[in-house]
């Protein structure tokens, strides 16, 4: 047998320890295929629709190298946990007379081997669910036409290539700076510190003090103060979640243990025992998880509700279909005769509003406002409100807290005629059906005031379309946009469905991007949390044998892995939803609208699927500590 077939043959013999690492790995290269396979669909080429389309497609491209970035760190760091928990069997090959020059070559060809196994796997794992995934990005990029299937030879292609490189590049590196430790520290392994852990009282009240302090301004603050206290609010958050594993939940576990009804009560002796040492060794793994979670689900979150959000302002703000038409647009009667016919043409039912409006500054503040008269605000509205020639109803934009008002609010009277100022009575947001007709601050006057306002050259009219069913005019909307071009010198057509598909499709392009980045994040967590538990192992089957001889049941055993294998995937999992929540609140209050169902599915999708990888675990991990008991 020769040294390659003694490589090949030692990754095949030790299934158990290479499996994480083979999975993590395919599971990497299958996500990396994926997005490369939308990337070169042919049917998603937005290069040539404009400036968006070519920003679009720049940020596929960019975002499929920022994937790659990732993924390359979080196998190097998959790899480093990998070869700690061979420790032992690097001090028996050398023991056997091995050289470290044999040693770098064997983990060299070892991990060749594993990735280009895993970059394969990867690969026909894609392709096996390429289906579904081009009905996910169907999906989330809102394409009117589901994106047909084809054969992704360039995505495959360009993956292996990238995978092969940088598995062939991870695997000279972490062989060459591979340092052989002395032969005692090796066959010692990842064995457990002697000492027993300590934790410091006044670094245990720090971990709390410092999340309390940053939740309590993250929930505080608002508008545009969210921008400032982001990086304070994460820093000291991040600090805290440090103390919380390495000194926070070892004190806890002293504490619990100092109450002796509590540990001596069934196995909670040897349950808060291990504990300790456990969330010791594992602390700044723990750290990490929680960290590379959190800014997986504030992400993905982020993006969630920001689409929810801008959805429901296009939804509000902008009608079925508009036609504003300005001062000496001649083409006014021959666009609207158009629209109507059109949508006749298409079987949209539709009633039209024609609204009039006036520009008009003050004459004291020189402050602009859209003059509307009181007749078509009472039609908008549904009401029938009265008003004196020399009253005003005064509406402006919310800036939803990022500043930037103008006095707004706080007008007592304006100047629209010279010497005749007119008293506000009302002061306040836009309403929604004043918003879908102007969006900047508009006054209402009384009819005969509106008369006698002098005609301007920004003057105008819109024409309001008001469409029940209003999702069916995007077809029609497309064709107008075609036929009379949205924006014009003395006109502008707007449509909500039209302006929904271009922000989904915009902003469905970085939610597709934020959910692989994402995926690649929770599944380095995933790994790592995989990685620690098998390290322990082989130390683990030594301790539970022991004490299995002295009357230690199946049930028992099984209750004592489960709450400590629960702690080690849960424990990072609780904190980064929590932090998760609180950042998804900000949100939340910065804009003024309500995510609470955005953040719970994203913040319950992830928990469900680590609740499940918990299940699957635990039970291949009791099974194979009863296989020696």
């Amino acid at each position: 047998m020769n040294f390659r077939q003694f490589a090949f043959k030692n990754v095949f013999r030790n299934k158990r320890l290479y499996a994480g690492y083979f999975f993590s790995c395919a599971f990497s290269v299958m996500i990396f295929f994926v997005y490369s396979m939308l990337v070169f669909h042919p049917e998603l080429n937005f290069s040539n629709q404009g400036n968006w389309g070519k920003g679009a497609q720049t940020g596929m491209d960019v975002s499929q190298y920022i994937i790659y970035f990732f993924t390359f760190f979080f196998i190097l760091y998959s790899m480093s946990v990998f070869l700690k928990s061979r420790k032992k069997e690097f001090g028996i090959c050398i023991m056997q007379g091995m050289s470290d020059f044999q040693l770098r070559r064997l983990v060299f060809l070892e991990n060749v081997i594993i990735g280009l196994a895993a970059t394969v796997s990867g690969i026909g794992i894609g392709l096996l669910l390429s289906k579904g995934m081009l009905m996910l990005g169907t999906s989330v990029l809102s394409l009117e036409k589901p994106l047909s299937f084809y054969l992704p030879i360039t995505a495959a292609g360009f993956t292996f290539v990238a995978f092969v490189l940088l598995f062939v590049f991870i695997s000279l590196f972490t062989a060459m700076i591979l340092r052989s430790s002395s032969l005692i520290d090796l066959l010692k392994g990842t064995a457990k510190p002697k000492p027993e852990p300590k934790a410091s009282t006044a670094l245990a009240i720090l971990a709390a003090v410092l999340i309390a302090v940053g939740y309590l301004i993250a929930f505080l603050v608002k508008g545009i103060l969210v921008i400032f206290a982001l990086l304070p609010v994460a820093v000291i958050v991040g600090v805290g979640t440090y103390f919380l594993f390495t000194q926070l939940s070892v004190y806890i576990i002293h504490k619990l243990k100092n109450k002796p009804k509590l540990y001596r009560s069934r196995t909670n002796l040897i349950t808060l025992s291990d504990l300790a040492y456990r969330m010791k060794d594992n602390a700044r793994m723990f750290f990490l998880v929680a960290i590379i979670s959190t800014v997986s689900f504030c992400a993905i979150g982020t993006l969630v509700g920001m689409n929810s959000l801008f959805t429901t302002l296009i939804s509000e703000s902008s009608p079925a279909l508009k036609y504003e038409s300005y001062a000496g647009n001649k083409q006014q009667d021959q666009h609207t005769a158009l629209i109507e016919e059109r949508l006749t043409e298409a079987n949209i039912a539709y009633e039209r509003l024609v609204i009039q409006k006036k520009t008009a500054s003050d004459a004291v503040t020189n402050k602009s406002y859209r003059i509307l008269s009181l007749s078509d605000y009472n039609r908008l509205m549904n009401k029938n409100v009265s008003l004196g020639d020399e009253e005003v109803l005064l509406f402006y934009p919310d800036d939803m807290g990022f500043g930037g008002k103008q006095a707004q609010g706080e007008e007592k009277q304006i100047t629209l005629q010279e010497g005749h100022p007119i008293t506000v009575t009302e002061n306040t947001v836009l309403p929604t059906p004043l918003q879908q007709i102007e969006a900047s601050g508009i006054a209402i006057v009384s009819d005969a005031m509106f008369l006698s306002l002098p005609e301007s050259s920004e003057d105008s009219t819109s024409f309001v379309y008001d469409v029940k069913d209003w999702q069916q005019t995007l077809g029609v909307s497309k064709l107008l946009i075609e036929e009379i071009t949205e924006h014009g010198e003395h006109f502008h057509l707007t449509s909500r469905a039209y302006a929904l598909n271009d922000i989904n499709q915009g902003f469905g392009q970085i939610l597709l991007t934020g959910l692989f980045i994402g995926a690649v994040f929770f599944v380095a967590a995933g790994s790592f949390l995989y990685f620690r538990l098998y390290a322990d192992l082989d130390q683990d089957r030594v301790q539970y044998r022991s004490i299995t001889k002295l009357g230690l049941t199946d049930g028992e055993l099984s209750r004592i892995v489960s709450t400590q294998i629960g702690l080690l995937f849960l424990v990072p999992i609780v904190v980064a939803v929590i932090h998760g929540a609180v950042a998804l609140n900000t949100l939340q209050n910065t804009f003024n609208v309500n995510l609470v169902k955005e953040s719970a599915l994203v913040l319950g999708s992830f928990t469900v699927i680590q609740l499940v990888y918990f299940l699957f675990i635990r039970a291949n991990y009791v099974r194979k500590l009863k296989d020696v008991m």
